[in-house]
């Protein structure tokens, strides 16, 4: 039941699964073709082709990777790293290998895109840093950066990362490092998990002794925050696995990070609700005798988001709305597509607003930005990053150009090739054209051949046919892959293989094909993805998520009509043989009632009291409701027990319940 609600930070926490390969230094090794004959050899996995190898080697030539200025701020201010090799939970579990990516010590191999391989270099860096008198950040131990300001009374903590434990650790770095004080604010720059998933161990600090911890966040916080993946984290999850890495090895034919930051902890996600929302617009607030000037950027990154500006530090946190990637208008793993328009005119009014005035800017990931010059410019730049994409999409698009054609046609702005903050290492340039044609337009292209195209299976059959069965249909991958055309063959082999999945050899190709596109990729997120997709073609195990740690924490944050709006999309109305009811849901403790008309093609929940008296009425709180939704309880034991009442038609309520699907976590991706 779990795997409904849980945001997709927890999903891509998978216990690592070993990636079986070697340094793609290593010389690939002659080898006979998986299918016995004359065709093109095989590369063993984990080994770079001379056509990656070059594709790697004219990237490092087009651009200004080793910019001087990226390494000095991302070393910049280093006062004290954690001493231990890993933080581990309260099982001994370890959630956080500290020297995981020690290997980026060393120039970019073949097997990686040698932008991204600078960047995780850089991204790797860890520990306690000042970034001026008075404010400070921990990095590099999740994947994104917790802030630490400098209050009259005590810390003020913004954004306490993913987990508890990796939270708890960061704190602890701080007191021993800086001076034990309390926490006396906590401020959530938006509604991801990583900026949120930590906030029990901050408001449970040893050093609060008990005392309560105002918890700022931005307009709309609490319903975003259990929104985005309340209705679609089934899907969201699985395919988090794939964006994040979670079953990789890291390595330099691996995992190497997700460009957005090193990795993701593995431990237990807390949600604190909010104390202070913020309105819309601009906000002037002093906490902890820190003047914190708030302006609302929802709709950018995220559907509730801030960015705030400290007059006395004369230091701007741009959150996660300019940070040292392009980031993503549509995330791979799924979301709502974001608006790139709206996102450069909120860049453009942080930049009228604070350029000029501000000495330092710093966000939610990747290092600092000093100097008004160079914030001008990084604002500025990055504006027009998003506006570029924006409109350059559209001029295409209004042209007649295709989803498919646009990444061939829109350019990266001028200024990509020698300022490193702008390129796509989360995100992707080609990525983003698409997002947003599919703002605008929709998922279809416009081609009447696609508007109801046959599914995967269907296609990869009739390819197969087409071309003269699947000897041939392998062979033209294997042509197309020699050649280093390997959108081509990945095309062509995935529908070899989604028309046989057994067929051993497709499948190799095929992994053999996303790997060297995982090679190429400047995304760290495409990279997982690809690499992910081939090990699992491999080894023919599929990772899940882990939905266990931290699910009862959030679910009591989640409101009870979004939980029955959740449960709902899992109805399977075939499983109940009734004619219509409606059931009535009484939580006791929170005076809430949910109504439910259970139909025979939905299951429609209504917030309070139904006029029509209900076939059923179950009556319990809806904390215990909650172990039950997490199957933490038994129902038959809470009804003998008393802790759960039903008056009326008990059958019907386990009708409804038994009608509620559990979609598996680990279905396929890269095989039918």
């Amino acid at each position: 039941m779990r795997a409904f609600f849980i945001i997709f930070f927890v999903c891509s926490t998978c216990i690592v699964t070993a990636l079986s390969g070697c340094d793609s230094r290593t010389p690939a090794p002659a080898t006979k073709s998986v299918s016995g004959d004359s065709s093109p050899v095989l590369p063993p996995p984990g080994v770079a082709t001379e056509h990656t190898k070059r594709a790697n080697t004219d990237a490092a030539s087009s651009m200004n990777i080793a910019r001087a200025k990226d390494q000095e701020r991302a070393s910049r201010g280093l006062l004290a790293q954690l001493e231990r090799d890993a933080i581990v939970n309260d099982e001994g579990r370890t959630v956080w290998e500290v020297d995981a990516l020690a290997f980026l010590d060393q120039a970019a191999p073949d097997s990686a895109h040698p932008a991204l391989w600078r960047q995780m270099q850089l991204t790797a860096m860890h520990g306690l840093f000042e970034v001026t008198d008075g404010i400070y950040q921990v990095r590099g131990y999740d994947l994104a950066v917790m802030t630490i300001i400098r209050g009259a009374s005590g810390w003020i903590i913004v954004d306490p990362l993913t987990t508890v434990e990796t939270a708890a650790a960061a704190l602890e770095l701080v007191q021993q490092t800086l001076g034990e004080r309390p926490v006396s604010a906590l401020i959530y720059t938006h509604s991801h998990a990583d900026h949120f998933g930590g906030a029990e161990a901050i408001i449970a600090a040893p050093a609060n002794d008990g005392r309560a911890v105002p918890v700022v966040a931005p307009f709309g916080f609490t319903e975003e925050a259990v929104s985005e993946n309340l209705m679609a984290g089934g899907h969201m999850s699985r395919r988090s696995v794939l964006m994040y890495g979670g079953s990789l090895k890291p390595g330099p034919s691996g995992k190497i990070g997700s460009g957005l930051g090193p990795g993701l902890a593995s431990g237990r996600i807390s949600l604190v609700r909010p104390t202070i929302e913020l309105p819309s617009g601009v906000t002037d607030r002093e906490i902890d005798g820190v003047t914190f000037e708030f302006s609302d950027a929802g709709g950018t990154e995220a559907p509730s988001e801030l960015v705030f500006y400290l007059p006395e530090f004369k230091a701007l946190c741009t959150a996660e709305v300019v940070s040292g990637t392009f980031h993503n208008i549509l995330t791979i793993r799924g979301a709502k597509v974001r608006d790139a328009l709206g996102w450069s005119k909120a860049i453009d009014s942080i930049l009228r607003r604070y350029s000029g005035r501000t000495e330092v800017m710093f966000a939610s990931h990747h290092w600092p930005v000093w100097g008004a010059d160079e914030i001008e410019q990084q604002l500025r730049q990055h504006r027009d990053l998003y506006r570029s994409v924006h409109d350059q999409t559209l001029r295409y698009a209004n042209a007649g150009a295709t989803i498919a054609e646009l990444p061939s046609l829109v350019e990266e702005p001028s200024f990509a090739t020698d300022n490193m903050s702008v390129r796509g290492y989360y995100g992707s340039h080609r990525h983003n054209t698409k997002a947003v044609y599919q703002h605008y337009f929709g998922w279809w292209g416009g081609n009447p051949a696609d508007f109801d195209a046959h599914p995967p299976v269907e296609r990869g059959l009739r390819f197969v046919r087409a071309v003269g069965g699947s000897a041939k249909a392998l062979a033209l991958g294997q042509e197309a892959f020699a050649d280093g055309d390997y959108r081509w063959a990945a095309e062509v082999l995935a529908n070899t293989v989604f028309a046989d999945p057994e067929n051993e050899d497709a499948r190799i190709w095929l992994a053999s094909t996303y790997e060297q596109l995982g090679f190429v990729a400047e995304s760290g997120a495409t990279r997982n993805y690809y690499l992910t997709a081939a090990q699992e073609l491999r080894t023919g195990k599929r990772r899940g998520s882990r939905l266990d740690e931290g699910a009862d924490s959030f679910l009591e944050a989640v409101p009870t009509e979004a939980l029955f709006d959740a449960l709902a999309a899992r109805y399977n109305p075939a499983l109940i043989d009734r004619d219509p009811f409606t059931l009535q849901f009484v939580f006791t403790d929170t005076n809430e009632t949910i109504s439910v008309d259970v139909g025979r093609d939905a299951a429609f929940p209504r917030y309070g009291h139904q006029a029509e008296a209900p076939l059923a009425e179950f009556s319990t709180t809806r904390a215990l409701f909650n172990r039950l939704v997490l199957k933490e309880s038994s129902a038959l034991m809470m009804i003998v027990t008393g802790k759960i009442k039903i008056a009326g038609k008990r059958a019907a309520v386990s009708e409804f319940f038994d009608a509620l699907e559990e979609p598996p976590n680990d279905f396929p991706v890269a095989t039918p």
